[in-house]
């Protein structure tokens, strides 16, 4: 599991490490059954609190994402396709959410922003 923390972005620790479990799960980095890394040692890699793991594990676990099983490791709880297609169309429409509102305030029109982003994904591929 990939996680990075950035301790300089305003956004808290826990809410960092919610979204980027979400998104890797969403995206398939992380697949149904997949064990998670323990509060411990999570927090000894990334040089944070435990209760900060503890908090965004909990969170993830209120979402149905994570799972816990008494005496056994955390593990990506298992959703259905449609659940999952959704879960990937949120996430996108999120982090979409404030370019879109750049590009109205550059007048730029969604025609021109659809080009500009097909553009960056085909150029990503390559």
């Amino acid at each position: 599991m990939l996680i990075t923390i950035d301790v300089h972005s305003g956004v808290p620790a826990y809410r960092q490490l919610v979204d980027q479990i979400r998104l890797q799960v969403a995206g398939g980095r992380l697949q149904p059954g997949d064990e998670i890394p323990s509060t411990r040692a999570l927090s000894a890699e990334l040089g944070l609190n435990p209760m900060t793991i503890s908090r965004a594990y909990a969170l993830l676990e209120e979402e149905g994402i994570l799972e816990r099983r008494p005496g056994l490791p955390l593990v990506v709880r298992a959703r259905s396709g449609a659940t999952t297609a959704t879960a990937r169309g949120a996430q996108l429409s999120k982090a979409l959410r404030p370019l879109a509102s750049m590009a109205r305030q550059l007048g730029i029109s969604g025609k021109e922003a659809g080009d500009a982003l097909r553009r960056l994904i085909d150029d990503h591929e390559r």
